[in-house]
């Protein structure tokens, strides 16, 4: 039968290897705070041995069988970069490097989880944005001292038409109701994002999302 106490020893003396780059882990999430997190995996227990600026919600002890799922064979040194799914529905790109004893052998993980929707958010702002032409024709609402009031007037009548309440709008009725304000020319307002956002209760990038893609059926309807 195998020694118990040496098994516990070994367990210990990997915990203890794996321990020594705690430092790189934090170094890089606080580089990367708040966007990213470090994680290193024990092989040994298949535990998470230590974990900086948690965004997963996970503790040191907890299980890595989802993690070693996604990683797969650890034939190379480096893994990745692959996508991820956090508990809370936000996509992580991430990357792992394997930790080797002095025989070669993968010792440990030490994974990184960067939360990538904010820099996508702002690629699909900087997209619209060099999308506008100079020169088109502006609506009138731009030559008027209240262009809240306009908006709110051509909202009225969005939802008049429909028998709509603002509060009912479902995320159809938030993708019509910006396709109609694009087609009108109402989005050269340059504050028009953040307004609607608190107007219709959506977020920004849901806002730009619907924007998006009312410019490309626009492009669509165009070349056809």
């Amino acid at each position: 039968m195998p020694n118990k106490t040496n098994a516990r020893q070994e367990i210990s003396g990997a915990r203890e290897e794996l321990l020594r780059f705690a430092p790189v882990a934090e170094a890089v999430a606080i580089l990367l705070k708040p966007h990213a997190e470090v994680v290193i995996h024990d092989l040994t227990t298949q535990t998470i041995a230590y974990i900086a600026n948690n965004l997963s919600r996970r503790e040191v002890g907890n299980s890595s069988l989802a993690d070693l799922k996604d990683i797969g064979a650890l034939d190379t040194d480096v893994i990745g970069p692959y996508r991820k799914t956090n508990f809370d529905g936000r996509q992580l790109k991430s990357i792992t490097s394997v930790l080797r004893d002095p025989a070669g052998d993968p010792l440990g993980l030490l994974c990184i989880n960067f939360d990538i929707a904010p820099i996508e958010a702002a690629r699909d702002a900087l997209s619209l944005l060099a999308a506008f032409q100079d020169g088109g024709a502006q609506p009138a609402a731009l030559f008027r001292a209240d262009w809240q009031e306009t908006v709110n007037a051509a909202i009225a009548d969005f939802l008049g038409e429909r028998g709509l309440a603002a509060s009912a709008l479902a995320k159809d009725d938030h993708a019509a109701l910006i396709e109609m304000l694009e087609q009108e020319g109402y989005f050269s307002i340059r504050n028009l994002v953040p307004y609607l956002s608190r107007l219709l209760g959506i977020s920004r990038a849901t806002v730009y999302k619907h924007l998006r893609e009312a410019r490309q059926t626009k492009i669509r309807k165009t070349m056809s």
